[in-house]
């Protein structure tokens, strides 16, 4: 997907006064160069500008495009962001873009970091960022986690096994329903089984209920 494919989606339901501060968002005056303060300011200012009520975006419009989003998250300002991302991408060297995608992540709020990873499957060589989207793993703030989580393929087609399992177990452990994992048929393994199978010994020794996704992750599950 590029960032046009996006645009055409949503500048539709933008007012003009937004659609043109989209349009030069990020912009430097000088040329086609892109200013990476001036980027950064912009989006972070997305949320803002571009507004949080989600969207009545059809699953399948935006899975046409590469993007597949969680109804509660299909606003215009993570829309925008991705939008920005990608645009960037096309007026940067591969080394200047990284700088840029990890200064977004790094610095941003979770709307922003939400953002990024949510772009990560649509940008060139995606393997670059494995680091950035491992550490989303580690947050504390179910948001954030749940953008890489969740209807995300990047973690089944970038993350070495041990960080998949891990990512796998703590959305049990976070509550999210594992159906909202991408790719956990093809990438159940039997080391995530015999975690899994631990995780519930621990719980009913315990007296605590085990969750029901945890028959996912059981051995022969993805049979």
């Amino acid at each position: 997907m590029t960032a046009s494919h996006l645009l055409g989606l949503l500048e539709p339901r933008l007012d003009p006064a937004t659609r043109e501060w989209l349009s030069r968002a990020g912009a430097s005056s000088s040329g086609n160069a892109l200013d990476a303060s001036a980027f950064l300011e912009a989006f972070a200012m997305a949320g803002r500008r571009l507004g949080q009520k989600p969207l009545g975006t059809p699953e399948d419009t935006l899975a046409g495009l590469g993007l597949s989003l969680a109804p509660d998250t299909r606003t215009p300002a993570l829309l925008g962001r991705v939008a920005l991302l990608l645009r960037a991408q096309e007026r940067l060297e591969p080394e200047g873009y990284e700088a840029l995608v990890a200064a977004c992540y790094r610095s941003g709020d979770n709307g922003e970091r939400q953002a990024v990873l949510k772009t990560l499957p649509l940008l060139h060589h995606p393997e670059r960022f494995l680091a950035l989207a491992r550490d989303a793993c580690r947050t504390h703030v179910q948001p954030v986690f749940e953008a890489i989580a969740c209807e995300n393929p990047y973690p089944a087609a970038y993350f070495p096994e041990s960080a998949f399992n891990q990512l796998v177990l703590k959305a049990v452990f976070t509550g999210v329903p594992l159906a909202r994992v991408v790719g956990l048929e093809r990438r159940h393994n039997s080391e995530l089984a015999r975690m899994a199978a631990d995780y519930a010994s621990e719980r009913r020794a315990a007296g605590r209920d085990v969750p029901t996704d945890l028959t996912l992750l059981s051995p022969g599950a993805s049979a």
